[in-house]
């Protein structure tokens, strides 16, 4: 690299080690401050680090993929992870997960099923869960971050290499800094994001015109809608791409999505059923436990849905259309070992003017760093209040939970290099984890929010059937909807009959969440309770208001990916509809969601700053009222 982008590089990392030395202090007060900054900035900053958390080098890398061999039609490839469950957590979930006020989502259960033995099996299910969920992103993280760190040096080194530095020079900010850490970094993450993103698209749109980029890619790959089958045909431009679109798992790598329609709908079935299962036990449900107020729970998810989108894929169209115009050449080269995984640092690295390039390759880097150190400390929390404070040290002072932290979120980090080199690659890190992993906490999820005969042993069964599933699925050559297919039923069977073989949770547990969180679903005999206990109370009613709200969101997240992408393709008629439909919506989800939210009240930190509504899981314990 030239001496200019060397420097810009190493400017960046240097800031992020003056950012790591500055908030030290203030992350080693307490745990709360460690783990959740305290719950001490507001809504929009929690919102932009949430969203900046979601961008890593290893998605983006496989986003480029996708939408250099699928086109505009990758756009629903997204709903893998599924991305719009944001959409879920904006309208609606986001709020009920705030109110419980707790620290971890192992703790959560505290709030739903109380301290029955149940409840203590489900707490723990959810413990094993979230560290083989951190370890298996900190899998993805180093196979991304050695891909992409690579070509830019000059030594022969493997990329597992490449990876274990960058890991271990990350580590050392993650471990000292906490949320405070992730926050910060993410902030500095979003600024370099939008820069790099505008810089990419104006370098695609003075390069190339949009003739050079339909020459270079199959009929109909410009076009976001389909039929029953993909008619993309590579064979004349690129003939392995035709082998990886058509060819089925494992018989060369294929990707086995030949029928398009077939598996975009059951991407969209699993995604409304994770989406519905509320935020997995990560940096996810740690942003939103960090926020100050439900209110404010539900305004981060809207900026969150914004900030990992828009900027995001402008940049990712931006090197994808540079990628398919430049550098198909290098692919073709390659022949039948072709590896589209080096698209993006390979466009970077080739084709990318001097002082851009350093600019891009930091805000890569600070994307990398951002998911990692947030994936750092949501397991580190798990391990210190959910393991150690609950059942070996309860009185533990906060210096000593903070040194724990340091301690535990180092062995976190070893443990995902240790894994993550014997991965394969990013792609199939990916499959993985949007196959297996994430459906596992599908099932019990969605029943403990809505069904009130769902008690702590259903919930253990259905976790722990899931993720030996998830476990099982990584030897067996089977395609990932079918996958999430069998580990669904598994969970959902386990978790019907371990609840229907046991008690229920007593109604004490019962009507503390029903009152505190106020879900709506299958609550009749609770709130029939609750009701009779106080007359003046009222079910929640919002159901048919959330279904059509998350609709409308669901159009509106899509168009912050399309109108990026139609800008970069030079598609100047669909971009105009696009925005259109994005203006639209936002106009309807203004009056039918944000002017019904909720009053903005203040929720108590742990530390007790703040006068407020007390937890559930205390008003379970000690029998406080909720005011």
């Amino acid at each position: 690299m030239h001496p200019l982008d060397l420097t810009i590089i190493l400017l960046y990392l240097l800031l992020m080690a003056f950012v790591g030395w500055f908030v030290a202090k203030k992350a080693s007060r307490s745990a709360e401050s460690y783990f959740l900054a305290g719950k001490s900035f507001p809504w929009w900053v929690i919102g932009v680090a949430h969203g900046s958390s979601g961008v890593d080098i290893s998605g983006t890398m496989w986003f480029v993929m996708m939408l250099y061999i699928y086109g505009v039609k990758a756009t629903w490839l997204l709903w893998v992870w599924p991305l719009f469950n944001v959409i879920f957590r904006m309208m609606y979930l986001g709020t009920w997960v705030r109110r419980s006020n707790v620290l971890t989502g192992a703790e959560w259960m505290r709030t739903r099923f109380g301290f029955s033995r149940g409840a203590e099996l489900a707490y723990l299910s959810v413990v094993i869960y979230a560290m083989l969920h951190v370890v298996g992103f900190l899998c993805y993280a180093f196979r991304g971050i050695g891909e992409f760190t690579k070509p830019f040096f000059p030594w022969e080194l493997s990329a597992e290499w490449y990876g274990l530095a960058m890991l271990l020079i990350t580590g050392v900010y993650c471990v000292v800094g906490g949320m405070y850490s992730v926050i910060m970094n993410d902030l500095i993450q979003f600024v370099l994001k939008v820069i790099a993103a505008i810089a990419i698209a104006v370098i695609a749109l003075v390069l190339i015109r949009p003739e050079q980029i339909m020459a270079a890619v199959p009929a109909g790959w410009d076009h976001l809608f389909f039929g029953w089958k993909l008619d993309l045909d590579w064979s004349k431009l690129m003939p392995q791409l035709n082998q990886r679109i058509y060819g089925p798992i494992g018989k060369g790598g294929g990707d086995g999505y030949s029928l398009f329609m077939f598996f975009t709908g059951m991407l969209l079935f699993k995604g409304i059923l994770v989406s519905a299962a509320g935020p997995t036990p990560n940096y996810a449900i740690q942003h939103i436990l960090s926020t100050r107020s439900p209110r404010e729970a539900a305004l981060e998810n809207m900026v969150m849905a914004f900030v990992s989108l828009a900027p995001r894929f402008l940049l990712i169209g931006g090197i994808a259309v540079l990628g398919i115009v430049f550098f198909s050449g290098d692919l073709n080269a390659m022949g039948t070992k072709v590896n589209f995984e080096r698209i993006l640092p390979g466009v970077l690295h080739k084709y990318v003017p001097i002082g851009f390039k350093g600019i891009l390759i930091a805000a890569l880097l600070a994307s990398f760093m951002s998911t990692f150190v947030s994936t750092v400390n949501s397991g580190a929390a798990y391990v210190v209040n959910d393991i150690y404070k609950r059942y070996i040290n309860p009185n533990s002072p906060p210096r000593r939970l903070v040194m724990l932290g340091w301690i535990t979120s180092s062995a976190v980090i070893l443990l995902g290099i240790a894994f993550g080199f014997v991965t394969k690659d990013v792609h199939s890190v990916t499959r993985w984890i949007v196959s297996a992993l994430i459906p596992a906490f599908v099932a019990p999820n969605v029943l403990k929010w809505h069904w009130w005969r769902f008690n702590g042993f259903g919930f253990f069964a259905g976790m722990v059937a899931g993720t030996a599933g998830a476990v099982v699925v990584l030897w067996l050559p089977i395609h990932e909807v079918f996958a999430f297919l069998l580990i669904l039923a598994i969970s959902f069977a386990a978790s019907i009959i371990g609840c229907l073989v046991s008690a229920p949770e007593s109604d004490d547990v019962l009507k503390a969440f029903y009152r505190n969180v106020r879900p709506w679903g299958f609550w009749g005999p609770i709130f029939d309770k609750c009701h009779a206990e106080d007359p003046t109370f009222e079910k929640n009613k919002d159901f048919p208001r959330d279904m059509f709200n998350i609709v409308v969101g669901m159009v509106w997240q899509t168009t912050l990916v399309t109108a990026p992408i139609y800008l970069v393709i030079q598609h100047w008629t669909q971009l105009w509809i696009s925005l259109a439909v994005c203006f639209a919506t936002s106009a309807i989800l203004k009056f039918t969601w944000y002017d019904k939210l909720g009053p903005g009240e203040m929720y108590m930190t742990r530390d007790g700053q703040r006068e407020a509504i007390p937890a559930v899981a205390a008003i379970v314990e000690h029998g406080q009222a909720p005011r």
